[in-house]
């Protein structure tokens, strides 16, 4: 029989008019059980009735709290702020107004802080986007198995994880050190808290278990902080939060961290910003890539030879111009997978290199890197047709590597974005084209596709020397491939079928099946016209 721990830990909750997902918020965190000794709902001066909300909920919970603010703080961490202090429990976590926290999860952090006399606990977030409920775990490799870190500089990829949320922090270490967030209208104050927690060194417990689930709700009417990407606010933001909490690490003498904290902004900040280039104006990307460069001035070689390559090349590609420069192909590369597009160029010494134009960008880390982690380069055509809907891929030369090793294979895999269940998968044989390229006709049968959604695809190459590279074809940018096709189908009797680029340049499918789904998207087609 599972016995659970004594009452020890409080949860504090914050939101600001939120008042659609607040009290689910606040019931997960009840139904954690008896180890939960208090929940403190920090308000933010709400409009939309989310105190009073709370304040029925706290009526009939004696463990709920709610702490109500007489002006709004415009960020999270001033709320978080109130809730600690307050916080009567030998433990405390916090938790978003518009996230939850699954069962088991407060058992399994307290569990693992007190077994090891760890100042945090840790564990597994799960992204959810909604409607659609896909789940995508963050940072999994960290919490693959339970370990016991006893510093947090024997694991640099600690600094990968800048969330709080997902986290168990015994209060009277964050007390004792002064840890707190960052107070007001500061956009990632996680990267600040995250950075003064490592900094202070505590013995730290992970456990693979689920602790978090964080909601993307990317179609929402108002934005998470962090995901209202668009303005240039909000990447100034991002660097302001990043080189604070370098800094941090750095006057807590905690170097090899701050120099893992750069490395992985390359390979994640960077990357997630460069590839959404196209989609801002000139004026937006002129700003961006400045600022950029400023930041990377305070960068040192040995921060970009531990970053991946993919963020290390498009770090130098911004620190080589003073403008923004071949963004189709900096979008490819920061992609995830990374794919390099051609042309392929030499440096006058014949090392490869970005383009003749910055030949000082190398790449001839390309030249020994494993097969399976090259950024090969596919396109895509995928055409829809009353006969049948056919898939052409084209592999490119990559300065010799792909022919060493020999293509042989392609598998595709048409791949549910909402759930991630793959609908299709086929082979194809990979036959030999002038000019160094290769190529594989897949043949799919949008027909069976039961209803409307988007589909991603999926490739895994296949060399003779027996290495594989997991990819996604780069989308053909025409109009005449990237359009709206009606064809026949078994099951709805017509399907509309459009393929698309992605924002990071992938092939992708969008599909309408039966009368009704021609219709919506009829409707749709005026409707923004009309406006």
């Amino acid at each position: 029989m599972k016995i659970s721990p004594p009452p020890a830990v409080t949860v504090v909750v914050i939101g600001f008019d939120d008042v659609s997902h607040v009290a689910d918020a606040v019931r997960s965190a009840l139904a954690q059980g008896p180890a939960v000794t208090e929940v403190i709902a920090v308000d933010d001066c709400s409009t939309d009735g989310s105190g009073a909300l709370l304040h029925e909920l706290a009526t009939h919970e004696r463990r709920l709290t709610v702490v109500h603010r007489e002006h709004n703080s415009g960020g999270c961490g001033t709320p978080r702020n109130d809730g600690l202090a307050r916080a009567s429990s030998p433990y405390v976590m916090f938790l978003d107004s518009d996230d939850e926290l699954p069962p088991g999860a407060v058992d399994a952090l307290l569990g693992a802080a007190r077994r090891h006399g760890a100042e945090v606990a840790a564990g597994l977030c799960v992204r959810r986007e909604l409607p659609s409920g896909r789940e995508t775990p963050w940072q999994p490799e960290l919490y693959a198995e339970p370990s016991v870190v006893t510093h947090p500089a024997r694991r640099r990829r600690l600094v990968h994880d800048t969330l709080c949320v997902n986290k168990l922090y015994r209060t009277d270490f964050l007390r004792g050190h002064g840890i707190r967030f960052p107070d007001g209208r500061f956009v990632y104050e996680d990267f600040v808290f995250t950075a003064r927690v490592l900094a202070a060194g505590p013995r730290m417990a992970l456990v693979p278990d689920p602790v978090y689930v964080w909601h993307v709700r990317r179609s929402a009417d108002r934005l998470s902080l962090s995901l209202d990407r668009a303005r240039i606010d909000n990447w100034q933001a991002r660097l302001d939060a990043h080189r604070t909490a370098v800094d941090i690490l750095l006057g807590a003498e905690q170097k090899r961290l701050a120099r893992a904290a750069r490395a992985h902004f390359l390979d994640h900040s960077l990357r997630m910003y460069a590839r959404e280039l196209d989609l801002r104006d000139p004026e937006y990307r002129t700003e961006w890539w400045t600022r950029t460069r400023t930041y990377l001035k305070t960068f040192d070689t040995a921060d970009f030879e531990l970053a991946p390559a993919p963020g290390r090349v498009v770090g130098r590609i911004v620190q080589a111009t003073e403008e923004p420069c071949d963004l189709p192909r900096v979008k490819e590369l920061a992609a995830r997978p990374a794919r390099l597009l051609p042309p392929y160029a030499y440096a006058p010494d014949g090392t490869p290199a970005w383009s003749a134009e910055l030949p000082q960008v190398t790449l001839d880390h390309l030249l020994h890197r494993p097969v399976h982690l090259l950024p090969v380069a596919v396109e895509g055509e995928l055409r829809p047709g009353p006969r049948g809907t056919r898939l052409s891929l084209v592999m490119h030369e990559l300065y010799g590597r792909v022919a060493d090793a020999g293509p042989r294979m392609m598998d595709v895999e048409l791949v549910d974005r909402e759930c991630g269940g793959v609908v299709q998968r086929r082979t194809a044989a990979v036959t030999a084209q002038p000019e160094q390229q290769w190529a594989a006709t897949v043949p799919l049968d949008l027909s069976a596709l039961g209803r409307a959604g988007t589909w991603d695809i999926r490739i895994r190459l296949h060399f003779a020397d027996g290495s594989h590279r997991d990819t996604t074809a780069h989308a053909v940018n025409r109009p005449d491939l990237l359009r709206r096709v009606a064809v026949p189908s078994r099951r709805h009797g017509v399907l509309l079928a459009q393929p698309y680029a992605t924002h990071s340049g992938a092939l992708a499918l969008r599909t309408a099946p039966g009368l009704r789904g021609v219709v919506s998207v009829v409707r749709r087609r005026a409707g923004r016209l009309l406006h």
